[in-house]
C-alpha cells in the first residue's frame, strides 16, 4: 500500500482489501470495516477486488452480529460475482453459511456450505473445499448430527493439513472438539480443543486462541476439574476483554458462572450471570444467548426463585434457534424446578418429555463409542428422575428409570431393545428374572446425595438407602488398591473391605440365603469392585465368596433375554494363546502350562487350538468363533481408558498388527456358553455410567457370549493356570460357569498350605463373571 499510495490505482485497493481480510480473520472486525468504508473508483467497481470487498464487509458484519448489514453486503457480492466473476460464488456461499450459523439457522447454514463445497470442487479450489467441509461439520453439530459432523470434520482436517490451510484447520479441530463435548466425550474434546488452540497460536489467530481456551476450560469442567477450568477461564477473560471479542467474553462469563454454581458460590455466579445478561442478546451469537438464558434459569433456581426459573427455561424450550442439546437441557432443568415446587404432574410431564428428546438425540448417534459417552453425559438427568420418583415413594418405577440407563448400547447391539426406549418399560418383571435365574438380584444406583439398592427375589422387591457416591467410591478405590498390592486383607484387618460390606450388602443380608446365587447390577465405580472379596465382619471375618456365589450383569433387560440356540455343528472349545514373543509385552511363562491344563478336558475333535504363529487376530476372526461352546484366551490384554472399544487382546504378530480389538470382536458373532479372557484388565479400566466397565468382557457379551470371565486388574501368571484348571474341571462335571468359577477360587483360598499366598484376593479376586443373555 505504501508502494501504491494512490487510491485511483487498482493495486492499492488489492492490498487494502487483502489487509481487511487479514484483520477479519484475526477477529478485528471494526478495523476491517474501517479500511473498506470508502467506495472504489468507478474503473474497478466491477473488478474481482470489488467482489472481495463486499463479501469481506458481509463477513465482518456477520461476526459483529449485524445480520441486516451482512445480508446487504453479501447480496451485493453475489450480484457482482454472478455477473462478472462467477469464480467467487463459492466464497460468497461460504460467507452466507457463516452468517446463517451465527444467526442460529443451522439448516440454512448447511445448505450454503454444501453449495460452497460443490462450487469449490468444480473449481478444484482446495482451500475453499477445506473451509466448506469445516462449515458442514459446524452446522451438523448444531443440529445434533454428531456422527455426520465428526466425518465432515475429519475430511476437513485432512484436506486443511494437506494444503497448509491453518485457519480452516484450527476451526475444524475446535469444531470436532465441540462435537465430542456435546456427546460427553470430554477426553477427546480436550485433545481437539488443545490442538485448535496450538494451531491458532502458531498462525497468529489471537481471537481464535482465546476462544479455544474457553473451550479447553469447558472440557475440564466436563472432566470435573473445576480448578483448571477456572484458571484458564480467568486468563481467557482478560484476553477477551482486551480484544473486545464479545462471543468469547460471553462464553467465559457463562462458564465461570456455572463453575461458581457447581462449587456452591451462588453469589459469585450471579455477578457473572448479570454481566452476561447486560451484554444483550444482539451482541452475541444466538446459541450463546440461549446458553446465557439457561444460566439465568439455573441461578434463579439456586435462590429458589422458581417462577423466574420456570419462565426462563420455558423461554429456552420455545426458542426455535435452540439446539437439540439446549432444548433437552432446558426441559430437564424445568422438570427439576417443578419437582422442587411440589408440582408433581408438571414435573413428571417434563421428565418424560426430556427423556424422549434425549432418547431421540441418542438414537441418532450411530457410533457405539459415542453413545457410551452420551449416556455418561446425561446420567445426571436420570438421577434427578430417580430421586423424584423415590421421594414420591414410587420405588419400582425408579428402578425402571435406572434400567433405562443401564447397558443401553450393549442391549441395542444384541437386539434386546430398540435404540429408542420409552418409560414406562413394557414387560418389565424383575421378580420373574430372579425366579428364572434362581438368584437374588442386587441393583445399585450411586448418586451425589445418597445411593440406593433394590433387592429382587422371586417373591419380593426390597429397597434400601445407602451412603452417597463419593463416600462409597472412596472406599472402593482404597480397597481395590489394597487388593492389588497383594496384602493379606483378613490378617491385616483391612477396614475398607468390611465397611463396604456393611454399606452395600448388610442392609439386604437377611434376604440372601446361605450358598445362594447373587447377581450384582453395579453402577458407576462399583463396576470396578469384585463383591466376592468384600469382608463379612463378625467374630471370624471372612470373604463373602465363602457364603454365596456372585456374578455380575449389566442390566435386567439383558438377564431377561433368552439365550440363542446352539449353532449347528458347534464344537467344544477355541483355545487361543501361548503367543509369539512381542517387543511390547513380556512372554507369559505359564501360558503353555495353562493351554495344556485346559485342552485336556476336551477330546481332540472337540477343540481347536491357535498357538504360536497361528494365534493371530486374523486366525481368531477366520476360525468362525460362532461355532464354539467355549472360547478361551491365554495372553496379555490392554484396556483403553478413553476409547474402550480400542481395548485389545494381544496376539502373535502378523506384519505390524498383533492386536485383536474390542471393536473387531463386536463385529463377529459368538454363541459361546463361556468366553474367558485370561488377561490383565480384560474387563476394562473406565466405568461408563449406565454401561459399567467397558472393555473386552463388554465386547464379548455384545458379540453374543452368554457368560464372560475377565480380569479387573493384572493377573498372576503363577496362580492363573491353577485357577483355570480347576474352573474347567468343574465345567466338565456339569457345573454352571458361576459355580465352577467360585469353586475354583475357593480351591485357591482354601489351599492346604496355611501360608499359601494364593489366599490373598490379589490372586483370585481379579477374575469376575459377567452374565449375558
Amino acid at each position: 500500500m505504501q508502494k501504491f499510495p494512490s487510491k485511483q490505482i487498482e493495486w492499492h485497493w488489492k492490498f487494502q482489501v487483502l489487509k481487511a481480510e487479514i484483520l477479519h480473520v484475526q477477529g478485528l472486525e471494526r478495523e476491517a470495516l474501517s479500511l473498506l468504508e470508502e467506495e472504489l473508483p468507478a474503473t474497478i467497481a466491477t473488478s474481482d477486488v470489488a467482489v472481495r470487498r463486499k463479501f469481506t464487509q458481509g463477513a465482518a458484519c456477520a461476526a459483529m452480529h449485524m445480520p441486516k448489514e451482512a445480508e446487504h453486503y453479501l447480496a451485493e457480492a453475489e450480484t457482482l460475482a454472478k455477473t462478472y466473476h462467477p469464480e467467487f460464488l463459492g466464497e460468497v456461499a461460504l460467507k452466507y453459511g457463516t452468517l446463517h450459523f451465527i444467526k442460529g439457522d443451522a439448516a440454512a447454514a448447511e445448505a450454503a456450505y454444501k453449495k460452497s463445497l460443490d462450487l469449490a470442487r468444480d473449481q478444484k479450489d482446495s482451500f475453499l473445499q477445506a473451509a466448506a467441509l469445516s462449515g458442514l461439520g459446524l452446522a451438523t453439530t448444531m443440529q445434533g448430527h454428531y456422527d455426520e459432523s465428526i466425518d465432515w470434520n475429519r475430511a476437513a482436517a485432512d484436506l486443511s493439513r494437506s494444503v497448509g490451510a491453518s485457519g480452516s484447520l484450527a476451526k475444524t479441530l475446535g469444531n470436532t472438539g465441540w462435537s465430542y463435548a456435546e456427546l460427553g466425550d470430554y477426553e477427546n474434546a480436550l485433545a481437539f480443543y488443545k490442538q485448535a488452540e496450538e494451531v491458532s497460536v502458531k498462525s497468529g489467530l489471537l481471537t481464535g486462541q482465546t476462544y479455544w481456551l474457553t473451550s479447553i476450560a469447558y472440557a475440564y469442567q466436563g472432566l470435573g476439574d473445576y480448578n483448571s477450568a477456572e484458571a484458564i477461564l480467568k486468563r481467557a477473560l482478560e484476553l477477551a476483554r482486551a480484544q473486545d471479542a464479545r462471543d468469547t467474553l460471553a462464553q467465559c462469563l457463562t462458564q465461570l458462572a456455572w463453575i461458581a454454581l457447581r462449587t456452591g458460590r451462588n453469589e459469585v455466579a450471579e455477578v457473572y450471570a448479570q454481566e452476561v445478561a447486560s451484554m444483550g442478546s444482539k451482541e452475541v451469537a444466538p446459541r450463546l444467548a440461549i446458553d446465557s438464558m439457561l444460566l439465568r434459569g439455573a441461578v434463579a433456581e439456586s435462590r429458589h426463585d422458581y417462577k423466574e426459573a420456570e419462565k426462563t427455561f420455558l423461554k429456552v424450550v420455545q426458542e426455535p434457534q435452540a439446539s437439540p442439546f439446549q432444548e433437552w437441557k432446558a426441559e430437564a432443568e424445568l422438570a427439576k424446578v417443578y419437582a422442587d415446587e411440589g408440582l408433581d404432574g408438571n414435573a413428571e410431564r417434563e421428565f418424560r418429555r426430556s427423556l424422549d428428546k434425549m432418547e431421540g438425540i441418542r438414537a441418532s448417534v450411530q457410533s457405539e463409542g459415542s453413545r457410551l459417552f452420551f449416556l455418561s453425559n446425561t446420567i445426571i438427568f436420570y438421577n434427578n428422575f430417580v430421586e423424584f420418583l423415590i421421594s414420591r415413594h414410587r420405588m419400582e418405577e425408579a428402578l425402571e428409570v435406572t434400567e433405562l440407563s443401564r447397558a443401553r448400547t450393549l442391549a441395542e447391539g444384541l437386539g434386546a431393545v430398540s435404540k429408542k426406549h420409552y418409560f414406562p418399560l413394557s414387560d418389565f418383571h424383575p421378580q420373574r428374572i430372579a425366579q428364572r435365574k434362581h438368584s437374588v438380584l442386587l441393583a445399585y444406583w450411586l448418586a451425589p446425595r445418597q445411593s440406593y439398592l433394590w433387592l429382587i427375589t422371586p417373591s419380593k422387591t426390597g429397597f434400601f438407602t445407602l451412603a452417597n457416591q463419593s463416600e462409597i467410591e472412596t472406599l472402593v478405590n482404597e480397597y481395590r488398591s489394597a487388593m492389588q498390592s497383594g496384602k493379606d486383607l483378613l490378617g491385616g484387618g483391612n477396614l475398607a473391605g468390611q465397611k463396604l460390606f456393611t454399606m452395600l450388602v448388610t442392609p439386604a443380608q437377611k434376604l440372601i440365603p446361605k450358598d445362594g446365587h447373587v447377581i450384582v447390577l453395579a453402577d458407576a465405580n462399583l463396576s470396578r469392585l469384585n463383591f466376592e472379596a468384600l469382608i463379612v465382619p463378625g467374630r471370624i471375618p471372612h470373604y463373602w465368596i465363602e457364603d454365596v456365589t456372585v456374578s455380575t450383569a449389566s442390566s435386567l433387560t439383558l438377564l431377561a433375554g433368552q439365550a440363542a440356540p446352539p449353532t449347528k455343528g458347534a464344537k467344544g472349545i477355541l483355545l487361543v494363546g501361548n503367543t509369539e514373543p512381542n517387543k511390547d509385552f513380556p512372554v507369559l511363562t505359564q501360558a503353555a502350562e495353562e493351554v495344556q491344563a485346559i485342552e485336556k478336558y476336551f477330546p481332540v475333535e472337540q477343540r481347536e487350538v491357535l498357538e504360536g504363529k497361528e494365534a493371530t487376530p486374523t486366525g481368531y476372526l477366520h476360525s468362525h468363533p460362532e461355532r464354539f461352546s467355549y472360547i478361551h484366551f491365554v495372553t496379555h490384554g490392554t484396556a483403553n481408558l478413553t476409547h474402550p472399544l480400542e481395548s485389545a487382546v494381544i496376539l502373535s504378530p502378523e506384519g505390524d498388527s498383533y492386536k485383536l480389538y474390542a471393536r473387531d470382536i463386536v463385529q463377529h458373532r459368538v454363541n459361546a456358553k463361556l468366553v474367558t479372557v485370561s488377561a490383565c484388565n480384560g474387563a476394562g479400566t473406565q466405568s461408563y455410567s449406565g454401561e459399567g466397565l467397558v472393555g473386552l468382557s463388554w465386547a464379548f457379551v455384545r458379540a453374543g457370549a452368554h457368560n464372560v470371565i475377565s480380569a479387573l486388574w493384572e493377573v498372576s501368571d503363577v496362580s492363573t493356570p491353577r485357577l483355570m484348571d480347576s474352573l474347567y474341571g468343574g465345567l466338565s462335571q456339569g457345573k454352571d460357569p458361576a459355580t465352577a468359577l467360585r469353586d475354583a477360587k475357593l480351591s485357591l483360598l482354601h489351599s492346604a498350605d496355611a501360608n499359601s499366598v494364593f489366599k490373598k484376593p490379589f490372586y483370585w479376586a481379579p477374575f469376575q463373571l459377567y452374565a449375558g443373555s
